[in-house]
């Protein structure tokens, strides 16, 4: 019996961020799929549907709440939860994350258990099942 992994879609314009999320998630056997900003990430959502996304805040082009927010205004991805990653920690960076869709708030440098602790919360509870 094999199992779909779910699908984690992470954004961020720092190879090293992406590179440590994708370790991560992939020795907890999740299916990753990066992303380098928000039209990269608009570019690749249609074909991977992913069951969770990691939005960094600070990009260049398209910034995280920018998004976040046109991936919520889509019909098809209204429902996948977004998790905002940022450096600052503030209450008004997280009161806009909310006010754009964000689900949650991880601030970076995140740990392998800050991570996989918001991946299960926000994809009820499921484990990833390395095949």
């Amino acid at each position: 019996m094999t199992t779909t992994a779910l699908k984690i879609m992470v954004i961020d314009d720092s190879s090293t961020i992406r590179r440590s999320a994708e370790i991560f998630l992939t020795q907890a056997g999740y299916q990753v799929v990066l992303a380098e900003d928000g039209f990269d990430a608009l570019a690749k959502i249609n074909d991977h549907h992913p069951a969770l996304i990691f939005c960094d805040i600070l990009m260049p082009r398209l910034d995280g709440y920018q998004t976040c927010a046109l991936i919520k205004k889509s019909a098809k991805f209204h429902a996948t939860p977004v998790l905002m990653l940022s450096s600052k920690d503030g209450l008004f960076d997280r009161a806009r994350g909310s006010m754009v869709g964000a689900v949650a708030y991880l601030t970076k440098p995140f740990t392998k258990d800050s991570l996989l602790t918001a991946v299960r919360e926000h994809t009820g509870g499921a484990v990833a099942t390395p095949e």
